[in-house]
């Protein structure tokens, strides 16, 4: 087999998701078997997050459990705004994971493919939750997108009931030889520090 090696958090990311989905799920004493996770790898649901629009930007990954919902976000210490002790997350960032976490809670079966329905049904709850966003419009990129993950997700998870069982996760990727991972993030976020330093070949870690 070729070897591969990854730069940046991209590549990080999907390192994490191949070699550490354990340490995500027993942080939240999660007891879903690796093999029966669902992992959505970089999902898109628009490259902004605009006040006036539906889309919201883009996750690292999703992963689905049998019990629980991850919503991902990855972060490594070679960034500028790291100061080795804290890190925050941007407001699109942080609204991001409120949007797809009010989806996610407002989803039901009857709506699966009669997204216009879902629209008509949750727009004004979603307007006055959001002002000055809207619903994905029916027949577009990001309602199938949508439409796709939520069915998915709810298929998968059977323990989904509330916002409770939906978690917002940063992953932070670091070198302990040279740095350390932030003491102080974003208080809806549950910070999972990974550790590279054996992974890495100078700035490329090492995917197979």
């Amino acid at each position: 087999m070729c070897r591969i090696f990854g730069y940046g958090e991209d590549a990080f990311t999907l390192w994490a998701l191949k070699r550490h989905i354990s340490k995500i799920l027993q942080e939240f004493q999660d007891k879903t078997a690796l093999l029966k996770c669902l992992i959505f790898y970089r999902p898109s649901f628009g490259r902004c997050s605009r006040k006036d629009c539906s889309v919201f930007g883009e996750f690292d990954a999703i992963i689905v459990s049998l019990e629980k919902v991850y919503l991902i976000e990855s972060k490594w210490d070679n960034l500028g705004e790291f100061d080795n002790s804290e890190f925050t997350l941007r407001k699109e960032q942080n609204l991001r994971h409120k949007i797809f976490s009010w989806y996610l809670t407002h989803w039901k079966k009857k709506y699966s493919n009669k997204w216009e329905v879902f629209e008509r049904e949750n727009q004004h709850a979603f307007g006055k939750r959001f002002r000055g966003k809207t619903i994905a419009p029916a027949g577009s990129l990001l309602a199938r997108n949508l439409e796709f993950i939520l069915t998915k997700s709810i298929e998968h998870c059977k323990g989904l009931s509330s916002l409770d069982d939906v978690k917002n996760v940063m992953l932070f990727f670091y070198n302990k030889n040279k740095s350390t991972s932030p003491t102080k993030i974003t208080r809806t976020f549950k910070l999972i520090p990974i550790d590279y330093s054996k992974q890495i070949k100078d700035n490329f870690i090492i995917l197979e």
